[in-house]
């Protein structure tokens, strides 16, 4: 069974603080890294060692998989936890771990990439029994009359997707065929810049589908639970802004079904660690679309409706113990919602980087901030805009909302625009009241807002 001892927390923010404390909880070290702009992180005061990894920007500190392995050794770290975004789903990050002889915690890095090329996961899903959308199980060819050959059996409209990447680049709509061929060429080149790999494919584009996850567990010894359904539908360019567990309106035996599926292709494809499987769902079908290989931003939601330590089991999951718990064992309980605060314009989401001049956080029953910001934090320019996560547990779909409301109005940031205003108005949205936000309900509102 791998020892460790020294865990490196390779991320930055409100997620290297969530790891900090589940590595106190289970009496580990910490290594804290930073870039020269983060010096005033608030986790580097509770690490027990501190480095400096680079400059400001990313590609030379975060995203510097070669400076964090040398971190790593100069402070004796046996394992390395990404988090999410950065390095957390580099299957050369990952492999060039394990060559070091250092624990990743999260999934082995031939894993990692059988998942992360959007066209083998689609293949290995639709072996293991997940339901997934029409589509090409390969990139597409180079010839247009091919092309046009593939496209005409999946019939329109359909979307043309990077293989290598996702956050809405690479992904153009094709509603028609006359559309298909200058929208494949403009997709592989914006692919290739994004993700040095130009492969795309097609799937059915969908009009009005919701998004819907699946969080799972594996461990080393073939183990492998879901924890629960979440709804994340309430976007603006593919960018979460609320989340929900679980999902409204779907009938429970439905997610129940395809949580037991997604636990059983994990443990099929030999996953270890947190995962989580996004589906679209429409018309009462769930479509696979991609896993991510990481902790997400809204693993807190599952977290508090099931009750379980999602960071500190995917530490325990890399030490080689087996999950602490059956699929038996699992309950939702109640409903939750996270809304993600970002530092940015409410009206055009514009990043807006400041100084806090005041921070306060609500509370109350059933009231969780994750967070690492301070009366004074300066937001560096260099990062992601997400400054704090305010999760909220009621018994129901609306006591949750009604308590999301109350610690919205309490919520106090000064200094700097964010999110909240916005947010708030959401949630009185007649469309979220009934549950039926679609992924394009935004886009669409925003669309015609400017015509």
């Amino acid at each position: 069974m791998p020892d460790i001892r020294t865990v490196l927390i390779a991320n930055r923010g409100e997620i290297a603080l969530r790891i900090v404390r589940a590595c106190k909880l289970l009496g580990l070290r910490t290594v804290g890294v930073y870039s020269e702009a983060d010096a005033g992180l608030a986790h580097l005061r509770l690490v027990d060692h501190a480095i400096c990894i680079g400059p400001a920007a990313a590609t030379h500190s975060y995203l510097d998989g070669e400076r964090i392995l040398r971190a790593a050794t100069l402070t004796g770290a046996d394992a390395i936890h990404p988090g999410y975004g950065f390095l957390s789903e580099n299957p050369d990050f990952a492999k060039a771990v394990e060559r070091a002889g250092l624990i990743l915690i999260g999934p082995a890095s031939s894993v990692m990439r059988l998942m992360g090329d959007k066209i083998s996961a689609r293949r290995a899903m639709k072996a293991n029994g997940v339901p997934c959308l029409p589509g090409s199980d390969a990139a597409l060819p180079l010839d247009p009359d091919e092309i046009r050959t593939i496209c005409d059996a999946i019939g329109y409209p359909l979307i043309v997707k990077a293989a290598g990447g996702g956050g809405g680049r690479g992904m153009r709509v094709v509603m028609k065929a006359e559309e298909l061929l200058d929208a494949v060429e403009s997709a592989r080149k914006e692919s290739g810049l994004a993700f040095g790999n130009a492969d795309v494919y097609v799937e059915r584009f969908l009009r009005e589908p919701r998004h819907v996850e699946i969080q799972i567990l594996a461990d080393a010894h073939g183990n492998a639970v879901w924890l629960g359904a979440r709804d994340c539908s309430v976007q603006r360019r593919h960018q979460k802004l609320i989340e929900e567990a679980p999902p409204p309106g779907i009938p429970e035996y439905r997610i129940s079904d395809l949580g037991l599926a997604c636990a059983d292709a994990a443990a099929r494809i030999g996953y270890t660690g947190a995962g989580t499987f996004e589906f679209l769902y429409e018309d009462g079908n769930f479509n696979f679309i991609e896993m991510n290989t990481r902790l997400q931003v809204e693993h807190p939601v599952t977290e508090m409706t099931s009750g379980v330590d999602i960071v500190r089991e995917q530490i325990m999951i890399a030490t080689g113990a087996p999950l602490s718990f059956t699929q038996a064992d699992v309950r939702t309980n109640g409903h939750a919602l996270e809304c993600r605060i970002n530092a940015e314009d409410p009206e055009n989401f514009a990043p807006a980087p400041g100084t806090i001049k005041k921070w306060r956080a609500p509370g109350g029953p059933g009231v969780r901030v994750d967070t690492h910001i301070y009366d004074g934090y300066a937001i560096p320019p260099h990062y992601d805009s997400l400054i704090a996560k305010l999760i909220v547990h009621g018994s129901d779909r609306n006591d949750a909302i009604r308590r999301m409301s109350t610690a919205l109005e309490e919520l106090q940031i000064d200094g700097v625009p964010t999110t909240a205003s916005r947010q708030v108005r959401l949630l009185n949205d007649p469309d979220f009241r009934a549950g039926i936000f679609t992924v394009h309900t935004l886009d669409r509102r925003r669309t015609g807002e400017q015509s």
